[in-house]
């Protein structure tokens, strides 16, 4: 819980982000791009051909087809 009885009252956060280089980032244009660049890299998976073009296998009917007897 946040206490803004206190002297200090609301303090704004300060938000920055970290480059490829180690450097702060403050501007907010370059923070939505860095981490656009991180969650691109962090879910891009290497090796996966377009599921499109994926052939798809499915599983075999393991229940048979009901006999006349079963159906009349």
């Amino acid at each position: 819980m946040y206490d803004l009885s206190g002297e200090q009252g609301y303090q704004p956060r300060n938000n920055t982000v970290k480059d490829e280089k180690g450097n702060s980032v403050t501007d907010c244009h370059s923070i939505l791009a860095r981490w656009r660049k991180h969650f691109s890299l962090l879910l891009t998976v290497q090796g996966i051909i377009d599921v499109r073009q994926t052939e798809m296998h499915t599983a075999e009917l393991l229940a048979l087809a009901p006999s006349a007897f079963e159906v009349a």
